[in-house]
């Protein structure tokens, strides 16, 4: 194992300013509705795509991509929504995910988490009057980060029991009160370029859990990149040590109750929206490596077809051979393959539009609503995880020494698509959703109101 570095302070991006007298068009200043952000979102994935293979091989510590992202002003965009038109809704963020993970699913799954942990003031923090302005809620994460163009990274849910006590939390001397955190955690994503940590971490390392806000940048925090990943090997992922860091009381973000019974609908919705906000990467993975294939089995149908009338009179009469879009085949392989990836589409939507009014709902959502929201996800994640790997694969099969395919040559190198879908989909337990699922369906039963994602 390499030795942990100290991660690096990295200057925040900032928008020129405005001319006297003119307020600065920022992107936080825009709302998601805006019809700018499609067009942004399109051009930065186009841009991402130019040279995804590259970036891939070389495997380097994604700041260039962060710089792209905050060039577009996506980390502004997305976060939760607030007042003035600020943020993105569930809707929004996931578009912009799915878009984006088609052309770099690794810089999808990066805005992923950001988006996701972007609402942790609301799911663990105490429940909240909008109109309320003498409310700590006033200086909530999600107005913080876009305000300052933060990218976060962390995790929020608890260690499993197989590996240690994950972060601790001790009470700091002096009258300022606080704590001090200290602890060693793996990320799946962001940690080594991230402008903000949030983390869980237990006072004592027992009790309910803390959910804190860190800066890398501290010279107790020290970054080790995770480099011997087979897939999403852009994601940022590695594990971060804490040694002896302060945590000023202003930077406890909320608290998760030990016990899972005293913990509300609406905070057990923070799993579910990283859940869902993955399953529109691995879509993303899908559609991407189906639109190359299909741009590559194009190509190669141009050119005159062989046999045809510029080879003399003498075949004129004869039946033209089939070209590669005749092929019944490889019509037939596409149209299974595009068939899979509407059906993911077509459930990923549904839990989609199940998650966004259980946001909405907040802390009037219940529990029967949260259990069948629940379900909608872990069908969106079986089905979608299942189409990414089926899909990806076959690709493989289907642009098998097709001219331009092949990465040596200049190709898009269609095994990045394969080994970022199997990535990110070994971490779900397919087994496990499905059973949930039918034990729902069949028993009503609800799903345990777990914070593990």
């Amino acid at each position: 194992m390499s030795t942990p570095r100290r991660s690096p302070r990295r200057p925040a991006t900032r928008t020129a300013a405005a001319p006297p007298g003119r307020r600065a068009d920022r992107p936080v200043d825009r709302s998601a509705d805006d019809e700018i952000w499609p067009r942004v979102t399109r051009e930065l994935a186009d841009d991402l795509a130019v040279d995804a293979l590259t970036r891939d091989r070389a495997g380097k510590a994604p700041f260039d991509e962060v710089a792209r992202l905050q060039e577009a002003g996506l980390p502004a965009l997305l976060t939760a929504p607030g007042p003035s038109l600020r943020g993105a809704d569930l809707r929004a963020a996931c578009a912009v995910v799915r878009e984006i993970s088609a052309a770099d699913s690794s810089v999808g799954e990066l805005l992923a988490h950001h988006y996701a942990l972007s609402w942790s003031s609301r799911f663990f923090g105490p429940a909240h009057d909008p109109g309320d302005t003498r409310s700590p809620r006033a200086l909530s994460l999600d107005v913080c980060t876009a305000e300052e163009r933060w990218l976060l990274a962390g995790g929020v849910e608890p260690p499993r029991a197989e590996s240690g006590p994950g972060l601790v939390l001790t009470p700091a001397d002096g009258p300022g009160g606080g704590w001090i955190l200290d602890g060693r955690r793996t990320f799946a994503s962001g940690v080594t370029v991230a402008d903000r940590l949030v983390v869980g971490a237990r006072p004592g390392g027992t009790g309910d859990l803390l959910v804190v806000l860190v800066d890398p940048a501290h010279p107790g925090v020290f970054t080790d990149a995770g480099t011997d990943r087979v897939g999403q090997r852009l994601a940022g992922a590695g594990t971060v040590t804490f040694d002896h860091v302060p945590v000023d009381p202003g930077h406890v973000l909320g608290v998760l109750p030990h016990d899972e019974h005293a913990v509300a609908p609406f905070t057990t919705l923070a799993p579910l929206v990283l859940r869902l906000l993955l399953v529109q990467v691995g879509l993303g993975i899908a559609e991407g490596a189906l639109a190359e294939a299909r741009d590559i089995s194009r190509a190669g149908q141009a050119g005159p077809v062989p046999g045809g009338p510029a080879e003399g009179p003498s075949a004129a009469g004869a039946a033209a051979p089939l070209g590669t879009g005749d092929d019944p085949y490889l019509l037939l392989a596409y149209g299974e393959l595009a068939t899979a990836a509407h059906a993911a589409a077509a459930v990923v939507e549904r839990a989609t539009d199940a998650l966004s009014r259980g946001l909405l709902a907040e802390w009037a959502l219940g529990l029967e609503e949260r259990a069948d929201i629940a379900v909608l996800v872990a069908a969106a994640e079986t089905v979608t995880g299942r189409a990414a790997v089926h899909i990806t694969t076959r690709i493989l099969e289907l642009v098998d020494g097709t001219e331009g395919a092949d990465a040596r040559g200049g190709g898009p190198g269609f095994d990045r698509f394969w080994r970022n879908a199997r990535a990110l989909t070994a971490p779900t337990q397919a087994a496990h959703r499905l059973r949930d699922i039918g034990d729902h369906y069949l028993n009503g039963t609800h799903a345990r109101l777990t914070l593990l994602a």
